[in-house]
């Protein structure tokens, strides 16, 4: 069995955490023996999968596989285009000083903090509503890797922050966009197709 959930913010992507809400939470009793493919940052949200089947992990996420994961992203400040640009061409990850492989990345649009009050960051929210004008970039990113908070890091490669970040689609497969954030239903039979297409599952 393979479920896609819209991961809210908020969850811990694990079986069982002692301190912190997990996504098995959200899931009934029955649904308990499933395990997470990977993972998304506590604070991130949209397309997890979750399954009794053992070798998703090598097979969709890790860099090796080349299956890419494409994600929406809200950051503080405003970028242009020649940083999308330089995102898609690939950056220096702080920390690891690694460069980050070729990428789509696609400017959407601006905002600015005030408008996007509701999303903030409840322990940063009083000091970021002091300047409510400040900048806030909206943006595409789709990356074939899965370093360790690699699209914030891209964004802050190029002078950006980001505050919420959605996974939208993993290869084929796109986000059900009638899912609630916590809600999750089984792939089909043709999104398990279309998923693991070449993958010789």
């Amino acid at each position: 069995m393979i479920i896609m959930m819209n991961k809210p913010a908020g969850y811990l992507t694990a079986r069982s955490d002692r301190t912190r809400p997990t996504v098995m939470e959200l899931l009934p009793p029955e649904l308990q023996a499933l395990h997470p493919v990977g993972r998304l940052d506590m604070d991130t949200e949209g397309l997890l999968l979750l399954t009794d089947v053992g070798r998703l992990d090598p097979l969709l996420l890790r860099p090796e596989a080349h299956v890419e994961k494409r994600y929406f992203f809200r950051a503080f400040g405003r970028l242009e285009q020649a940083d999308f640009e330089r995102m898609a061409a690939g950056v220096v990850l702080e920390g690891s000083g690694v460069t980050s492989l070729p990428a789509r990345a696609r400017l959407a649009g601006y905002s600015t903090i005030g408008a996007c009050e509701a999303l903030l960051p409840p322990k940063k929210h009083n000091h970021l509503m002091k300047n409510p004008g400040r900048p806030v970039t909206e943006g595409y990113i789709a990356i074939r890797e899965g370093r360790k908070h690699q699209v914030k890091l891209m964004v802050k490669a190029v002078g950006g922050h980001v505050f919420t970040l959605k996974r939208l689609s993993i290869g084929a497969l796109e986000l059900d966009p009638s899912l609630a954030p916590g809600e999750y239903r089984e792939l089909s039979a043709a999104e398990i197709a279309a998923l693991f297409r070449d993958r010789n599952i």
